[in-house]
């Protein structure tokens, strides 16, 4: 089977997009509805159980930015399912929804959620750069410290 221009890329920045991850709850990882997808949120998820914590007293910067690197990665994995396998079928990434658990004295909630931001660019250059909410919150499910989701067009 032949790769994507977009998995090509991602390949050659070393990155290997995992499986979708199936929900968890009463909800489905994505709606179609027209031109746009509508991804459910994708924790920091990883083979070893993922990115956990408060982002500013378990979680430092740089792993929360990790932490939404890899909600970006599960975006993505997301997407391909949504446009059977063809990832070079998304137009446009709409809008990302970032979530931070973050603690009291954590103010750098806009430089995690550029951990997803900045894989979306990398993977569809100037499709990629989106509109944005990055929200601290009080908590998420599970203990994970970040979370994502996203609005995409596809063709």
């Amino acid at each position: 089977m032949l790769m994507s221009q977009i998995e090509d890329r991602l390949a050659a920045a070393g990155l290997v997009l995992p499986l979708p991850n199936a929900p968890v709850a009463n909800y489905v990882p994505f709606v179609r509805r027209g031109d746009l997808v509508h991804i459910s949120g994708q924790v920091s998820l990883d083979a070893n159980g993922g990115i956990k914590g408060v982002v500013g007293q378990d979680v430092d910067l740089a792993t929360a930015q990790s932490a939404a690197r890899l909600c970006g990665l599960s975006l993505l994995a997301q997407m391909k399912a949504a446009c059977q396998g063809d990832l070079d079928r998304i137009v446009r990434i709409v809008k990302l929804n970032g979530f931070v658990q973050a603690g009291p004295d954590f103010f750098d909630i806009p430089k995690v959620i550029n951990g997803a931001s900045d894989l979306m660019v990398e993977a569809f250059g100037d499709a990629g750069r989106h509109a944005r909410s990055a929200v601290g919150v009080y908590r998420l499910p599970m203990n994970f410290a970040v979370e994502v989701d996203a609005v995409v067009a596809v063709s």
